[in-house]
Parts: structure tokens; C-alpha cells; sequence
């Protein structure tokens, strides 16, 4: 009898884990499945979800709008006539909450003024806002999920295993997550900022910075001795710990590694950032404290920086409503972590937390730093000390910004590649399905010792176009011989100076619609995207209001 009541148990519970097992991994199927929780996901599964087909969202993160909705409020747009379809209407969106008093709480209304706004567009449309908090961001992605009904599975995690991504006949049929969910569709598209989806389907991709002779460029690759901002150093700083002393090792922050030749190609990466949000109202604002492991030791090359007279530790904290910042990178020691990211677009998932948990400590550091130690000027203190975290943004996070800025990691090799020639507008792109015309822009890549024992950044570039270019359908597609029913809206074909000026988020939420329509197409069409008739996509493109060409 005891034999049989311990036998009765054990197949019992063998019976719920069965069950919890089989609940646990799941079967979903859509016409397009969208990987990635970006502006550009949410925008592609809106346009599917218009064109009348099944879509679903895999997010690997639970807050949806990337950086759109991360800390950069202050939306780096260029030529605004060119932003069209459901990145414009995302923008109008702002404009309808921020023209209500109710959105005003830290400050009033007439105190920010039409900072940020746009006049009403020659065809009569609603203006939009192009400065705003990171919460409104989230909010209105929010709300078109819930307006068109969009299924968004967060937190699912694509497992990148080789047995994760199971394709046949040259498509992707399935792929799997960390979960144990498997996820079926017709057309698939990668909207993440690292390419993942595109990797484990087996698509070409580029790392790093194209030696200038890959694609006739001159922006492209090392670029030593060109300052276009004023991210360098302005005088001469010792990298030294003693200064002028290199037996006595390289401060912090400082790369041993010789600098390549000008103009040749690296596995070098622009730098990451957070871009923090913050408050300087005393009722909403969450002071720095020491973060685990704070040396300030750390900081002294800033602190040398300081001592030269420069002062410019402000120029990028640009004003957002209510009392805010999207505070963004600026001078030769900032919060843009040089040199710590090169692994990071091919690292597993461990990896990657932890290069995102030192680029925060890096941070938070040094906002402590610049608020309490005696090397900072008294004014620098002084005016640092008015600033902390919002405690309304980024809540379940003690208002710390829930995406690390990737401002590049992998770029497809696709059917067409955008170079520098192509975003400077000197070109005329084959089959355009979207514009840009921010300035080519990369951060410096690597923080080196010059040969004549100074040290210098690297890498830092800003080239503005004459006028809005085109982007070409072909910088979307994977070559048809390597994947023939994915689209990848984020992670485009392209040269990494070129890439420097697609970046921006309203151009991601334009792609994003154009992929998702030729997704749709190519379905109704019965073909590849590859194969899929431009004229058809132009059609319903501009039928969505996309600006295509001048």
C-alpha cells in the first residue's frame, strides 16, 4: 500500500511538470512575425496590421520603442519635410498630448514654449513634436498597440543556438526562443538593433568600419586627426598616471593599442551611451549616489580635462518638457564609454549584460563624480547638483533608462549597400522606399596615445548631407540566395559611415513601414521580396504617405 500511494505521487507530479512543460513552449503562427521591441517593430507590425494580415511582435524587451522611448527625446531629424507615413504620425501624436495643459505638470506650458515644434505641414496636417519624455514616447507606442490590436509577446529572448532558427529551401520556416516558444510565419522581420534574427538566418553581415577602398569612401574607416565636433582633446592632456611619465602606466579609459593606419578598416565600433533623462526639480528629482565599485581615480583624465579650462559640460543637456533632459554625449571625456562595446553586437546574451551594467556604473560613476569630488570646478559642481534622475521616468527601474544606446552593431551585406556617396545624396538610388538627411554621424570609436605622448579620440565624424537622400528597397532585402522571406528594417545594408545618417529613429519607423508593406506584398504577390515588383511597393507606399525621393 505505501508502495502504491509513493508510486500514485511520483507519476502525479511527473504529470503536472509534463503539464507545466507543454504549457511553457507553445505554437504561434502569423503572416509576418516581427523580432525586435523598437520604434520600427511596433511601426512594420502597425502597417501589416493596416494591410489587413496576422502579425506578431517577439520582444526581448518589455518596454517597447527602443531608444525612442530609452532617454533620446530630443529626436535627431534633419530635414523634417522628409519624414512621412507612421513616423510622422507618431510625432503628431506628441504634438496632440503636449498641446493639452494636463501634459505640463514640472512646468507650465508657455515656460518651454513651441520649442520642438513644427508648423503645420504644407498639406494641411497636424504638427508634430519632435521634443519629448521618455515616458509619452512608450505611452504612444502603447496606444497604437492597442488601437490596431497587435500581439507583443515580451521578454522572449530568440534563441540563437544553431537549432534556433530552422529554415528550408533558402526561408526561414520557424524560430524559437529561450522560452520554448516556437514562432511560424510567411515573412519575418528583423527590427532589432543588434541583427540578431538576421545572423542566425545565415545573412551577411558587416562588423566594424569598411577600410575606405571597400566602397571608394573617405569617412569611412580610422579617421585619426579629424575633428568635426568637439569631442577631442583641445590641448595637450597626459594619459599617464604621473603626467609625462609613460613607466608609470596608462590612466583609466586610455587603450594601450597602437592606432591603425588612416583610413583602414577595424572591428572598431562607435561608442555606447545611456542617453539619461534628467530632472532638475527638486520634487521630482532622484539624487546620484556612489554606485557599487566607484574609484575616481577613474575620472581623472575629466579632471584633467577640467584643469585645462575646458567648460562645456552642459552644450548636451537639451531640454525636454518638464524639466528635463535627453542628455546625450559632449567633449573629449563624456558619457560616451570609448572602446568598451567591440564585443558586443556578436556576445552572447551573458556578455551582453554585462557590458550593459558597466556602461551604466561607467555612467552613474561619473555623474558622481562630477557632483562631489574635489578636482570637478566649484561652478561645475555647483550647477551638477541640480540635476538627478526623473523619478516619473523609467519607474521600475530608479529611473534608469532601460536601453543602452546601440548606435551600431551588426549592418546586413544585402542586395544593395548604401555607401557614404548614397547618404551624401550624390547618387540616385535604385527603387526608393524611404529618405534621410541627418548628417553622416559616428562617434569616436577608440581613445588612444598619440606618438608624440598625448592622448586623443578617434573615430568622431559629422559630414552633413546638401540635401535629403533616398534609401534604396535593395538595403532591406537580404540577397535572395541567403534568406528569401525576411526584412531587416534596423540593421540595414550599408557602409558604416553611411549607416551613421540612417540611424536615426525616425528613419527606423520609416523602414519599418516599408519592410512591413513589401512583406505584405510579397505575401499577397506570392513571391520573394526580392522578386517583388517596385512599382506595386511604390504604389502602396506612397498610398501610406512615405516620402520617397525629392
Amino acid at each position: 500500500m505505501k508502495f502504491k500511494i509513493t508510486f500514485n505521487i511520483s507519476l502525479s507530479l511527473l504529470m503536472v511538470f509534463m503539464c507545466q512543460f507543454s504549457f511553457g513552449q507553445k505554437n504561434f503562427k502569423a503572416d509576418v512575425i516581427i523580432y525586435g521591441g523598437t520604434a520600427s517593430a511596433v511601426m512594420a507590425a502597425v502597417q501589416v496590421k493596416k494591410m489587413g494580415k496576422t502579425v506578431i511582435v517577439v520582444s526581448p524587451d518589455v518596454h517597447l520603442g527602443g531608444l525612442s522611448s530609452g532617454g533620446l527625446g530630443f529626436t535627431d531629424t534633419g530635414n523634417k519635410e522628409v519624414i512621412g507615413g507612421l513616423s510622422k504620425e507618431f510625432y503628431q501624436r506628441l504634438f496632440t498630448h503636449y498641446d493639452s495643459d494636463k501634459a505640463w505638470i514640472w512646468q507650465k506650458k508657455f515656460e518651454f514654449g513651441n520649442k520642438g515644434q513644427s508648423t503645420v505641414a504644407l498639406d494641411g496636417t497636424l504638427k508634430s513634436m519632435w521634443i519629448f519624455e521618455p515616458h509619452v514616447a512608450e505611452n504612444t507606442f502603447e496606444q497604437f498597440v492597442k488601437e490596431y490590436k497587435i500581439q507583443v509577446l515580451r521578454n522572449q529572448w530568440l534563441d540563437r543556438s544553431a537549432k534556433g532558427t530552422i529554415k528550408k529551401d533558402g526561408k526561414i520556416v520557424s524560430f524559437k526562443t529561450l522560452s520554448g516558444d516556437i514562432f511560424n510565419g510567411k515573412m519575418f522581420i528583423d527590427a532589432t538593433y543588434e541583427g540578431d534574427l538576421m545572423a542566425t538566418a545565415g545573412v551577411s553581415y558587416h562588423v566594424g568600419r569598411e577600410a575606405n577602398s571597400v566602397y571608394n569612401e573617405k569617412w569611412n574607416g580610422v579617421q585619426t586627426e579629424v575633428f568635426q565636433h568637439n569631442h577631442y582633446f583641445q590641448t595637450k592632456i597626459s594619459p599617464y598616471k604621473i603626467e609625462g611619465d609613460p613607466s608609470s602606466g596608462l590612466l583609466p579609459e586610455v587603450s594601450a593599442e597602437p592606432v591603425e593606419a588612416y583610413g583602414s578598416g577595424d572591428k572598431k565600433l562607435q561608442a555606447y551611451c545611456f542617453r539619461m533623462c534628467l530632472s532638475n526639480h527638486p520634487d521630482n528629482r532622484i539624487p546620484f549616489s556612489k554606485p557599487d565599485g566607484y574609484d575616481p581615480a577613474r575620472y581623472e583624465l575629466l579632471a584633467r580635462v577640467f584643469a585645462s579650462g575646458w567648460r562645456e559640460t552642459f552644450n548636451k543637456y537639451d531640454l525636454i518638457p518638464n524639466r528635463k533632459t535627453d542628455t546625450n554625449n559632449h567633449g573629449p571625456f563624456s558619457t560616451d564609454y570609448i572602446g568598451k562595446n567591440y564585443d558586443y553586437p556578436e556576445a552572447t546574451y551573458e556578455r551582453r549584460k554585462e557590458i550593459i551594467k558597466d556602461h551604466e556604473l561607467y555612467q552613474k560613476g561619473l555623474m558622481y563624480f562630477m557632483q562631489n569630488d574635489p578636482k570637478v570646478p566649484s561652478d561645475v559642481q555647483d550647477k551638477m547638483k541640480q540635476w538627478g534622475l526623473p523619478k516619473d521616468e523609467f519607474t521600475d527601474n530608479g529611473g534608469w533608462p532601460h536601453q543602452l544606446y546601440i548606435r551600431e552593431a551588426r549592418r546586413m551585406i544585402g542586395e544593395f549597400v548604401m555607401t557614404e556617396a548614397d547618404a551624401l545624396a550624390k547618387t540616385k538610388v535604385p527603387n526608393p522606399v524611404g529618405m534621410g538627411s541627418y548628417s553622416l554621424d559616428s562617434h569616436n570609436a577608440q581613445r588612444y596615445v598619440k606618438s608624440d605622448g598625448y592622448v586623443q579620440n578617434e573615430g568622431d565624424i559629422g559630414v552633413k548631407p546638401e540635401k535629403p537622400y533616398s534609401i534604396a528597397y535593395g538595403s532591406l532585402l537580404p540577397k535572395e540566395k541567403e534568406c528569401s522571406n525576411l526584412l531587416v528594417s534596423v540593421c540595414v545594408s550599408s557602409s558604416h559611415i553611411a549607416y551613421g545618417s540612417i540611424r536615426m529613429e525616425p528613419v527606423f519607423m520609416i523602414l519599418g513601414q516599408s519592410a512591413a508593406t513589401a512583406a505584405v506584398l510579397a505575401i499577397e504577390n506570392k513571391v520573394s521580396p526580392q522578386k517583388l515588383p517596385y512599382e506595386k511597393l511604390r504604389k502602396v507606399l506612397l498610398e501610406g504617405k512615405q516620402k520617397l525621393e525629392l
